[in-house]
């Protein structure tokens, strides 16, 4: 049998590994930041209806632009969005696959402040866009004057800003995204990607990059209906932008690239949005309970507007996770030192795992 080292892959791809975390069968997972509530019952029910009705024209393909899907985005978000305004794919890691494929490339090149979302690198290698991480400070906070200078020093085509930023759940206020989008038009006139995959559970202290998008061009805003939506398994990312910029992304789009199936499938979760959000509240209740407990158990507990938790104080992570993991709990071990990651589950997830960090800390 071949392995990678007897195919003429790409020399930067030799060696790498594929994204991945753990996945294993346990009664408490809360390692990937999935919305562990189930989808309600009536939503599924409309779904399956609306899916039935789709797989009668399953022989041809389905709507290339997806207009139905785009408006119902554009309605969810509000704010005067329109369908020009709206892009869709499968998945938010797909949408930012097309940004780098649109406007990363070599010869160019996309930063970002590091921890944050581990897909992005992987995302410039396989578009051949040189990566630039800038590290965070200690607290993983940004502010508008670490992030302008990093741009600036430097002149990057992408700059990504994950808020709130994963894995440490770190808000960004939007005098950060402004600077950010100030600094680099001057620098290079690139495009800046607001990651707002867990933009739902923010407390609402801080704004949606959204509020930004006029006379921004250059201003992509990414979400996703993995989180809030519990649509994780659907596979379906969105952004909000110029008009001129979703047409960047057609032209590097695959044909077809959204099913009838997803089409169907995400139009009536968001034809039922307040049910399928009634869920969000519990799960910061949730994370909030976390933040509280552990940090009663004496640990650092990082800011967080997300929907999990990193927390750190732990002389042996590796130990902890693998101790957890025996009591049936699964979390994430992120790779930043003395820390781990716990997403907000149920109340009885939650519950679960908090018994068996007070046995172990």
């Amino acid at each position: 049998m071949a392995t990678l080292d007897d195919l003429p892959i790409r020399d930067d791809l030799k060696g790498q590994k594929p994204y991945g975390a753990p996945q294993l069968a346990v009664p408490v997972s809360l390692n990937v930041n999935e919305n562990t509530h189930r989808v309600p019952e009536e939503v599924a029910v409309d779904i399956i209806q609306r899916l039935a009705q789709a797989v009668l024209d399953i022989n041809r393909y389905p709507d290339r632009e997806f207009e139905g899907l785009r408006a119902a985005l554009a309605a969810y978000l509000g704010g005067g969005l329109s369908v020009a305004n709206i892009w869709a794919a499968n998945g938010s890691n797909e949408v930012l696959q097309q940004i780098f494929q649109a406007f990363g490339g070599p010869g160019r090149s996309a930063l970002s402040f590091t921890p944050t979302y581990s897909m992005y690198p992987l995302l410039a290698q396989g578009t051949g866009t040189v990566w630039i991480p800038v590290a965070r400070p200690d607290d993983y906070e940004l502010d508008a004057r670490f992030v302008r200078e990093a741009i600036l020093e430097n002149k990057p085509d992408i700059v990504l800003i994950c808020a709130p930023n994963n894995p440490t759940g770190t808000p960004v206020d939007l005098e950060v995204i402004e600077a950010a989008y100030e600094a680099l038009t001057l620098a290079s006139g690139g495009i800046l990607v607001i990651d707002e995959a867990y933009a739902e559970f923010a407390d609402g202290r801080v704004g949606s990059s959204l509020q930004l998008l006029e006379g921004r061009e250059r201003l992509l805003v990414s979400r996703t209906m993995s989180k809030a939506f519990a649509f994780a398994g659907a596979r379906v990312g969105y952004l909000a932008a110029d008009p001129a910029a979703v047409d960047a992304l057609r032209l590097v789009r695959l044909p077809y690239h959204l099913s009838a199936f997803t089409q169907a499938a995400a139009e009536g979760a968001l034809a039922h949005s307040g049910a399928m959000l009634a869920m969000v509240d519990d799960i910061k209740a949730q994370r909030d309970r976390i933040v509280f407990e552990l940090g009663q158990l004496g640990l650092k507990v990082f800011r967080t507007d997300s929907n999990f938790v990193l927390f750190g104080g732990l002389k042996d992570p590796d130990e902890i996770w693998t101790r957890l993991l025996e009591r049936g709990v699964l979390i994430r071990n992120v790779g930043i030192p003395g820390t781990l990651r716990v997403s907000a589950g149920t109340e009885r997830e939650t519950s679960a795992f908090l018994e068996a960090m007070r046995e172990l800390v």
